[in-house]
């Protein structure tokens, strides 16, 4: 109920107020379907719109109804206690909506000495605007009557005072400003009416108006986002607003969101945070759909284009939602090209977005594969950072560290999303190549993503690995990776060849880059060996370790030659037996004479007798080469461990 329902003299029945003056009401003012019983000369005396009524009437009027009238009947009800002479309290919660009821009513100084409008402005520029709590409040309470109170500028002068106090130290305004901080005064101790309270405030930061902010409506927020920018605030301290605002109101943003405070990654916020304001906007889950769409869009609109880590972050917590929310098309293009303009800051974790539509696959492959692309083709120029570029390898401005990055990255979510079944191999080539080769130093992250595709995969045809193996480099495969593909029976045999023999030059490299140290060290140690003589047994120990080091690479070596020399011997035999098994079909062995078959001669019979028993030896040796390749050459290598 507002206050001024509260006074003696206006008592209401039903959907009637009546004035207990000792005189019977002259004339009836309908406000909303709500009628108030009233005296005409009160009225005329303070309203100019309702003098102004009864000079044109050319008969007293008995009831008047005033349509759209600004703030309802609450504030008409407030304005007739005004008019009678009553006390009116003017509060920073009903300040906005009382101001447009008297400017309708028209009750300016002309129809009175200090009439209400005369108050309503003194109160608003000598309290409400020197106040932060009161600025809120008056904001919150304005939407019912907000197109009239931008008329009166009402709106601008809330948002240039609360822009002013938000560019300004908290510690210069004396007690805390912030209605949901804690009672702590800036600076330390401080006097409340001449008592030392003792209270001590906490260092605050930049962060300290996104909870009071967020409880402004959409509109609200929006023009006072806006107001900011013309002020100067910066970049990061709005986008830092816009993140919590989103994170209030949309669904589930908040879950994904969890310990991001700001745009550039920085900010500290306090731990706890209460509301004192019973009314506020609704809660996510209580918004319609169209309206968090609504809210997403005007978020997205006004987010800087900049980057950031946590702001990064942020976007990929909007498309997430955008798809459950299924918003239109261009929002969704718009936040896939921001996050691949940055996706070097990206996360493995946040970069898994779930397929919300009726796609088979589980993850959504594809935002993924555009983003790579958005980030390939706008890799310069880059956008700028929130704050200054840091010290950290990854915020560096090399053009390469961002590309390795993302195709690490990218192999990463490869490996991730391998296991699914429903992954069509044409969608990991696409999601393979969609960087450039230069991006990848190794390619051992993309050998592991198809290995584990492999196993997940066991119906794929050779001809489908093979097509997916040969976007890798073999020459790019470490060691490791190399020896883990040589025992790897998942991969076709041509692949396999062709690892052996890069792994072959990989060791000739590197055991000839060793001999070529080798001689050095011999050389750096004579030379150390005749200037300082005492430290002759390290250097011999040291010589020994090459030269030990060194027998182990020929050795390895020696073992890979065999093998693969074990493996051309093995596929030649295999092509023997093929053209020897194919000849002995087109002999003749059998004769035919009419319906009936001869036969065969004495010596075919010695013939066969002996090939029976030539043909045991070879059926064993079949058996033998039947057994997997890591057990035929057991004897010729040694098994290695790359991914564990």
């Amino acid at each position: 109920m507002s206050p001024a329902a509260k006074v003696s003299e206006f008592h209401r029945e039903g959907n009637d107020w009546f004035c207990k003056t000792g005189l019977s009401s002259d004339i009836t003012v309908v406000v909303d379907d709500v009628k108030f019983h009233l005296h005409k000369f009160p009225l005329v005396s303070k309203c100019g719109k309702l003098a102004r009524m009864y000079e044109d009437s050319e008969k007293s009027l008995r009831t008047t109804v005033l349509g759209e009238f600004p703030g309802g009947a609450d504030m008409f009800l407030i304005a007739a206690r005004f008019c009678y002479g009553a006390r009116v309290d003017l509060t920073s919660k009903y300040i906005v909506s009382i101001h447009c009821a008297a400017e309708y009513l028209k009750m300016t100084n002309e129809y009175g000495e200090d009439n209400l409008i005369s108050q309503v402005e003194t109160f608003l520029h000598k309290n409400v605007l020197r106040s932060w709590k009161d600025c809120i409040l008056a904001l919150q309470s304005s939407t019912p009557v907000l197109k009239t109170a931008e008329r009166l500028q009402t709106i601008p002068k809330l948002m240039n005072a609360v822009s002013t106090m938000v560019c300004t130290d908290p510690s210069l305004f004396g007690w805390p400003m912030m209605m949901y901080g804690t009672l702590q005064s800036p600076g330390g101790s401080i006097l409340w009416n001449g008592i030392n309270t003792g209270a001590r405030m906490r260092s605050s930061g930049s962060d300290w108006w996104y909870e009071d902010v967020s409880y402004l409506s959409v509109g609200l927020f929006t023009r006072l986002i806006k107001t900011m920018e013309t002020k100067g605030i910066r970049a990061e301290s709005l986008a830092g607003a816009m993140m919590y605002y989103a994170r209030k109101y949309l669904p589930g943003l908040g879950r994904w969101q969890s310990g991001t405070r700001s745009g550039g990654g920085g900010g500290n916020s306090s731990k706890s945070r209460r509301s004192v304001v019973s009314f506020s906007l609704a809660s996510a889950s209580s918004m319609s759909p169209l309206d968090q769409i609504a809210l997403l869009e005007t978020i997205l609109s006004l987010l800087p284009e900049k980057r950031g880590r946590s702001f990064c972050k942020f976007l990929l917590g909007l498309l997430r939602v955008a798809f459950i929310l299924g918003v239109d098309g261009n929002c969704v293009k718009s936040l896939e090209r921001r996050i691949g303009m940055q996706l070097e800051l990206a996360t493995l974790e946040n970069l898994l977005i779930l397929n919300y539509s009726d796609s088979e696959t589980l993850y959504n492959v594809d935002c993924v594969e555009r983003m790579v692309r958005h980030f390939v083709s706008s890799s310069s120029p880059r956008l700028p950072d929130f704050s200054p570029p840091s010290l950290d390898p990854e915020m560096s401005p090399s053009s390469s560290a961002p590309l390795r990055k993302v195709a690490k990255l990218v192999d990463s979510y490869m490996a991730e999303v391998a296991s699914d079944v429903n992954l069509k191999p044409d969608k990991m080539r696409s999601l393979a190549v969609a960087l450039p080769e230069s991006s990848r130093p190794l390619y051992d992250g993309l050998y592991r993503a198809f290995d584990i595709y492999f196993k997940e995969h066991p119906w794929l045809s050779d001809r489908d690995k093979e097509q997916l193996c040969n976007i890798m480099d073999y020459q790019r495969l470490s060691i490791d990776a190399c020896a883990h593909a040589s025992h790897n029976d998942r991969l076709p045999l041509r692949v396999v060849l062709q690892v052996l023999f890069f792994e072959q030059m990989h060791l000739r490299n590197a055991l000839a880059s060793g001999l070529q140290d080798t001689a050095h060290a011999q050389t750096r140690a004579t030379g150390e060996h005749i200037v300082q003589r005492d430290g002759w047994v390290t250097v011999v120990r040291q010589n020994q370790v090459l030269k030990v080091n060194m027998q182990r690479m020929r050795s390895r070596v020696g073992e890979l030659e065999e093998e693969f020399q074990s493996i051309k011997e093995e596929m030649m035999m295999k092509k023997k037996r093929v053209s020897k098994s194919s000849s002995s079909l087109n002999s003749p062995r059998l004769v035919k004479m009419g319906c009936k078959f001869l036969l065969p001669r004495a010596s075919d019979a010695k013939n066969d007798t002996a090939q029976s028993s030539v043909s045991s030896t070879p059926r064993s040796a079949a058996a033998d080469h039947a057994l997997p390749r890591s057990s035929r050459h057991s004897k010729h290598r040694k098994s290695f461990s790359f991914f564990g």
